[in-house]
């Protein structure tokens, strides 16, 4: 009661006294300015004046004729506006003195070494969006980014002396370098953990092989692999012997054009090229159209760089690829790699039952020359010399892959940075992370994103603010999947970040974008002065999403965090404008050819990426409510409907319905309708109810990964991004078959050659169900959601 009191006194002495006063409210970042001007124009009035003021306003709205107030009236006007003002004065210093309590447990700590001072009038409160901004801005200079590269490049160089592989001797001591780089900075914890991974490695006793052979199987000549150890992990074990078939880049629409032109992929091998989709869905695709086998090459047309940079990936050199389409260890479907688990005889059904083996441009040449049949469409011919591109069938090869599984130490390093006291944040977890391992050096593959991944955590060990939990991590996490179904907010992947300097990709989940858009605006571009990331790419007439946001690709960390573990993902990437990076996944991924292509911008370019991370880091562990941006999947849904409203009379003319489907997204979006109303209407200061809307945001990723379907067998669950009868992909697809259409992209390992009513039933009820427990999990009361089932 006396601190009651004594404010009481102080606030009737600074009325007497005409001195001016602000009550302090927390503000969003865009609301500084705002509070500052209202500052000022509280600071030049006086208070007194302001109760004259009204004194003068009441006199002229009195009765006609009467021109001043007698002293009994005034003394208790004036008394009733300083009791208003004092208890206006009193609310303002309660909420104020509740952030300031909440601040002394959250206050900014910055590191001396750095140099960076505070501000006098933000020492001692939370920092706001833009002070937070300016620091990061400070302390990640490019040249910091530069003497953070060349160590790790220097060290990437001695260790790829020896064997770079997952589990090499190498890769360990590499892994223990960048643990005692953590342990150097002030993360609050710094750990590794061990899985034992079953991976594929080639056989040096028995390399794979590529042989002519005739009708009857004889071998009339070897087809002498340039680069026997590069291989595709994961292939099938065996031999295949068919005749060669040319199939382009091997997607859905290839295989259709090669049956319209009487060309069955079933029974043969088949040649495809690098580009558009996966190793893996290329395989996938072949196998579903019954194809015996796959070679995969790399046609200069798709990975030659501009020829004035005078860099060129050479005519003998072969593509490494996985093509387990998959995740995690395929020899332990739904189970984390770890050595103490006795795991089920199965495996992944994203692995391939045939061989595939990549080969050199070099050795392409020479089997397209012995192709016959019809000449490819202009959209399918490369730049291979001399080469006519004929679509086969050719003479009978005879493909041998001997590639051996081992149970291999794959070690994961974990840094942390625990979150403070912030109002609704605690224990959610915004995951940062690059993979160490590459074939070959991997200086644009792994050694670039672990250098930015390192300087990250130098950067924000070093301002720490009021954070919620981040972690730093090299490597997977596969076996933390339940972890982050219920605290891991974001991951954000930093694989193959500096690819080229020319154009800025994201390749992310729908929740992420406007997020990503109000970054770009902060960002300076690399390569313009004077302008954003956003200035850089924004085109007159053409939206800026078209030109940066794509979807995440399958072969993707960041996919498999979303399309697997329900948590919104993104990997950022700078590329060349045209033909891709050429030395990717090669023995030529190199620190000299990386240079070469980025003309010396690297440090620039990488820094870049960093800065968007690191202010999308900020942002998303500063402010109270998550900035994601969950109403978005309501334009994504309607934009799946109207595909399928294509089809509602050819499914009525058969008695069925899309009505359950379109009831089920109404009450989607009108769950995040209601969720945003709440938020609207809620007090920031109000904690629990901050983490109850947290948990039900970060959560939306999740909702729509299908509970009806094994994660053992259909690994991407995610009804818009995954892969499998339960998505809306695959629904469509089947839809087409009503028509006789093709499929038009995605993959058939799990499609009919015809259309099948209780089929489209079964996928109709798999969706609907997962669309309506996303609806009831969004609005917050399962129990009361207002729908028409």
């Amino acid at each position: 009661m006396e601190r009651v009191r004594g404010f009481f006194l102080k606030a009737n002495q600074e009325l007497s006294s005409h001195n001016s006063f602000i009550i302090y409210k927390q503000v969003e970042k865009n609301q500084r300015k705002q509070l500052e001007d209202e500052k000022q124009e509280e600071e030049g009035e006086d208070p007194s004046a302001l109760i004259m003021d009204m004194e003068l306003r009441t006199n002229q709205q009195g009765e006609t004729g009467r021109q001043n107030l007698t002293p009994k009236i005034i003394t208790p006007l004036i008394l009733i506006n300083i009791l208003v003002f004092t208890v206006a004065f009193l609310l303002g210093y309660i909420t104020f003195r509740g952030s300031c309590q909440s601040c002394k447990d959250s206050m900014s700590e910055v590191s001396d070494e750095l140099g960076y001072e505070l501000n006098p009038d933000t020492s001692g409160s939370n920092l706001y969006w833009a002070d937070l901004r300016e620091m990061f801005h400070k302390y990640l200079s490019e040249e910091q980014l530069k003497s953070s590269i060349s160590p790790l490049f220097s060290l990437n160089r001695t260790i790829s002396l020896l064997e770079r592989s997952s589990g090499s001797p190498g890769m360990t001591t590499l892994s223990r370098q960048i643990r005692d780089m953590f342990s150097q900075q002030k993360l609050d914890h710094v750990w590794m953990d061990t899985h034992y991974v079953g991976l594929q490695f080639p056989d040096p006793a028995r390399p794979n092989t590529l042989h002519w052979v005739d009708e009857s199987g004889n071998v009339l000549g070897e087809l002498q692999l340039e680069d026997p150890d590069v291989y595709c992990p994961y292939s099938a074990k065996g031999s295949a012997v068919g005749a060669l078939i040319y199939a382009n880049y091997g997607r859905l629409k290839d295989m259709e054009a090669l049956k319209e032109k009487d060309l069955d992929p079933k029974g043969h091998l088949l040649l495809v090229r690098i580009g558009h989709v996966s190793f893996a869905e290329k395989v996938s695709n072949a196998e579903a159209f019954g194809a015996l086998g796959v070679l995969i090459y790399p046609d200069p047309a798709d990975i030659y760089p501009d020829p004035h940079k005078k860099l060129k990936l050479s005519n003998h050199t072969a593509v490494y690829g996985h093509v387990h389409l998959g995740t995690g260890d395929p020899y332990t479907p739904g189970f984390p790699s770890f050595n103490q688990t006795q795991f089920p005889p199965v495996e992944s059904s994203g692995l391939p039952s045939i061989p595939v083996q990549p080969i050199s441009a070099n050795i392409t040449a020479q089997l397209l020359g012995k192709l016959s049949g019809p000449k490819a469409p202009q959209e399918w011919k490369g730049t291979l010399s001399d080469t006519p591109y004929r679509l086969g069938p050719g003479p009978t090869l005879r493909l041998v892959v001997n590639n051996h599984r081992n149970s291999t130490p794959i070690i994961s390093i974990f840094g942390c940075i625990e979150g403070r006291s912030e109002p609704g944040r605690r224990n959610h977890y915004i995951v940062i992370g690059a993979q160490r391992d590459a074939w070959g050096p991997g200086a644009a593959k792994s050694a670039v994103g672990t250098a930015i991944l390192l300087e990250l955590v130098r950067t924000f060990s070093a301002m720490v603010f009021s954070l919620d939990e981040v972690c730093f991590l090299s490597v997977g996490m596969q076996g933390y999947l339940t972890m982050l179904h219920l605290k891991a907010a974001v991951y954000v992947s930093l694989d193959n970040a500096v690819l080229g300097d020319d154009q800025f990709h994201a390749k992310t989940s729908p929740l992420l974008t406007s997020l990503i858009e109000s970054i770009l605006k902060q960002v300076d571009s690399p390569n313009h002065s004077g302008q954003t990331l956003y200035d850089q790419v924004v085109v007159p007439g053409q939206s800026w999403e078209t030109k940066v946001i794509q979807p995440l690709p399958k072969d993707s960390s960041a996919y498999t965090f979303t399309a697997f573990g329900g948590v919104p993902a993104v990997e950022f990437s700078f590329i060349e404008e045209g033909p891709p990076y050429p030395f990717l996944n090669t023995k030529e991924d190199t620190y000299k050819n990386l240079h070469g292509a980025l003309q010396g911008r690297l440090p620039a370019v990488a820094r870049a990426v960093a800065m968007v991370v690191g202010q999308l880091l900020i942002r998303l562990s500063h402010d109270h409510l998550l900035p994601l941006d969950f109403g978005c999947y309501g334009d994504v849904i309607l934009k799946h409907i109207g595909q399928l409203n294509e089809f509602s009379g050819d499914l009525k003319a058969r008695g069925l319905t899309l009505q359950w489907m379109y009831s089920a997204r109404g009450d989607y979006i009108r769950s995040a309708e209601r969720l945003q109303k709440e938020i609207y209407s809620s007090e920031e200061s109000n904690e629990r109810l901050m983490r109850m809307f947290n948990v039900r945001i970060m959560r939306v990723e999740f909702y729509f990964l299908s509970q009806y379907v094994s994660p053992a067998i259909y690994p991407f669950r995610h009804i818009f991004l995954g892969q499998g009868d339960h998505t809306l992909g695959a629904l469509l697809e089947h839809l087409q078959l009503l028509r006789g259409e093709g499929a038009r992209d995605g993959s058939l390992r799990y499609s009919r050659p015809h259309f099948e009513e209780s089929r489209l039933r079964h996928q109709l009820a798999l969706l609907t169900w997962t669309l309506q427990g996303a609806a009831n999990a969004l609005s917050g009361d399962v129990w009361n959601i207002d729908n028409n089932f």
